[in-house]
């Protein structure tokens, strides 16, 4: 069997250079930007402490990408959301549903290409309002984000002992199984399950706060 490829090594020095340890060479963040695009992993430690500082140098990544004329991708509402699940009871849930719904996003990416392109091009004649044009385009992504969510809770239900079904061999016509019991519920257990319900319903009331309406 074939050993996984491991991440790059990046080091960062207190003079804030970026020394990539495969190619022995100096980079910058816009080598790392386009590292991340081809595909390339790496990690980030800083050369001093050796502590892992992954994290906030792909978010200064994001932060010089944002920065550029017409290539933004976080709108302020998203942004200023975003602060507000800082210290938020859900907070917990909000990376997981990110990471979820970006997944999902980057294994359909070409159907939505093709989506906005044909959304674009039928916007273009005069019989086309903007108003269509944009239900056109957004319409799916809506559509797509609220099966997000549907399948999100779902996936988080199969982690609760009273979400998931009864296991084992489907019963043939000679066997007699017995009912299933299922596990005591405590009251400490039954106030986490509703707890985690109530923070998905106002996750999603969240979420949806965000998503373009017509």
């Amino acid at each position: 069997m074939g050993s996984e490829k491991q991440p790059i090594t990046i080091k960062k020095y207190a003079n804030r250079r970026l020394y990539n340890t495969g190619t022995s060479a100096y980079v910058t963040l816009e080598d790392l930007a386009d590292m991340v695009k081809k595909g390339e992993d790496f990690v980030v430690f800083d050369a001093k402490s050796g502590e892992e500082i992954t994290r906030s140098v792909l978010t200064q990544i994001i932060f010089e990408q944002e920065g550029k004329g017409g290539q933004s991708l976080l709108p302020i509402t998203f942004l200023r959301q975003l602060i507000r699940f800082y210290g938020d009871s859900i907070q917990m849930l909000v990376p997981s549903y990110l990471e979820f719904t970006i997944d999902r996003l980057t294994s359909d990416q070409e159907k939505f290409r093709d989506q906005f392109a044909n959304g674009l091009s039928g916007g273009l004649g005069a019989a086309s309002p903007l108003g269509s044009q944009t239900r056109q385009i957004f319409g799916p992504l809506e559509e797509q984000a609220r099966k997000n969510m549907a399948m999100f809770t779902q996936a988080l239900s199969m982690f609760s002992p009273f979400g998931v079904g009864a296991s084992g061999p489907a019963p043939t016509a000679n066997s007699h199984p017995e009912p299933a019991t299922p596990p005591p519920q405590t009251e400490d257990s039954k106030s986490d399950i509703e707890e985690m319900k109530r923070q998905l319903g106002e996750l999603q009331k969240r979420i949806e706060g965000i998503i373009p309406k017509e």
